[in-house]
């Protein structure tokens, strides 16, 4: 009977420290995302890139919103798989923010880009961001076409205007996925507030 008492207490001191660890990280992620906000609230009136924190190795450098799903996020600056846990980043290889090209951003399908299974061919993306000037800008695209491609064949080098969003593919939290998930959008219209490109 004691074996029992000393089982049922450490499977619940196992527990306790579980959701101990669920609720830190948490608690981590919704403060990270705290921070990226002010900084980009910052940047938005210096004109000037503001890390979130002292030791952060990349800073916001958009702003990327899709109405219709009430989609709201902070762009982070370089894909990389450290800049990608606390949200949605420009890709390096495709062009900057107000050049002719294709804009890239990739976020995680189990995070911060699991709404993009609910993107419609015509949805409004409006993207916000500031240039080496500090003067803000504002565009609005529409989502032209969503495709499933092989990693091996994402290609994001364009002579056009574009902004592609990437994520990888199937939805959900399986541990590999060969495939990503774009949605093209093109451009629509300038928003108030700025000026042509």
């Amino acid at each position: 009977m004691k074996w029992l008492r000393v089982m049922a207490l450490a499977a619940l001191l196992c527990g306790a420290v579980l959701l101990g660890r669920d609720a830190y990280l948490h608690a981590k992620a919704d403060l990270a995302n705290l921070l990226i906000r002010r900084a980009w609230e910052v940047s938005l009136t210096t004109g000037k890139p503001e890390r979130p924190w002292r030791w952060a190795d990349t800073y916001p450098v958009a702003r990327l919103r899709i109405p219709r799903l009430g989609y709201d996020e902070s762009v982070l600056e370089g894909a990389t798989p450290r800049t990608l846990a606390f949200g949605p980043a420009r890709l390096l290889a495709g062009a900057r923010f107000g050049e002719r090209g294709n804009v890239a951003i990739a976020g995680h399908r189990t995070s911060w880009f699991r709404e993009l299974e609910k993107v419609e061919v015509g949805d409004d993306i409006e993207l916000e961001w500031f240039d080496a000037k500090g003067e803000v800008h504002r565009k609005s695209y529409s989502a032209d076409s969503i495709r499933i491609v092989d990693a091996a064949d994402l290609k994001l080098t364009s002579t056009g205007d574009e902004l592609t969003l990437v994520t990888c593919y199937p939805f959900g939290a399986r541990p590999t996925s060969p495939q990503r998930f774009l949605v093209v959008a093109e451009p629509r219209r300038e928003l108030a507030g700025t000026k042509d490109q």
